[in-house]
């Protein structure tokens, strides 16, 4: 397989953009925070040597269509703020699960919340998905605002579905569906 196309997602105020090695110190101070990854389902970095290995997978994500994760990038300073992920993809489906991290010094900006209106377009519009589903920890309760935010509806719940760092967590599961995304998005 070929590797896509990179891909810029422009808004007012931020780019999603194909993740490269000079992200890497970016990523490391993201992904090392243990506020950031407290509800991860690993747990946060300890060495730079991971995101090296980060970003060989984000980039094979490139390569076999299999994960599309996009750095967002604050368009006044060219600063790394986070990530934003299609992943999981289920072509005859027409759906793929969606992830996303912020730095710890933006929470509370709005910058998640726009950066994840620019991917629902693209995931919608362009790669034409009907269903887009989230996972995530039920006390993660700003991440399920923000998905509410977005239209997102709570489908389900997995108990004791995950364990990191031998704490076993819960599962809240979350989806929209392309109708819904395109009724949300014209009143919003």
């Amino acid at each position: 397989m070929t590797l896509l196309e990179p891909i810029v997602i422009s808004t007012k105020s931020l780019t999603l953009r194909f993740l490269n090695e000079a992200d890497l110190p970016a990523a490391f101070d993201i992904f090392s925070h243990p506020e950031v990854m407290r509800y991860w389902s690993y747990p946060p970095w300890t060495d730079k040597s991971q995101a090296q290995q980060w970003l060989i997978n984000v980039q094979e994500g490139y390569r076999t269509r299999y994960a599309l994760q996009l750095g967002i990038e604050r368009r006044a300073d060219s600063i790394l703020l986070g990530t934003c992920t299609l992943f999981q993809f289920h072509a005859a489906s027409r759906r793929a699960e969606i992830g996303y991290a912020l730095g710890r010094p933006y929470w509370g900006s709005g910058y998640m919340n726009h950066a994840l209106q620019a991917l629902l377009h693209y995931a919608f519009q362009t790669l034409d998905l009907n269903r887009l589903e989230a996972d995530i920890d039920p006390r993660n309760l700003a991440s399920a605002k923000t998905l509410e935010r977005l239209g997102f509806q709570k489908e389900g719940y997995l108990r004791e579905r995950w364990i990191v760092n031998e704490e076993i967590s819960d599962t809240c599961l979350y989806g929209l569906l392309r109708r819904e995304w395109q009724e949300h998005s014209s009143v919003g």
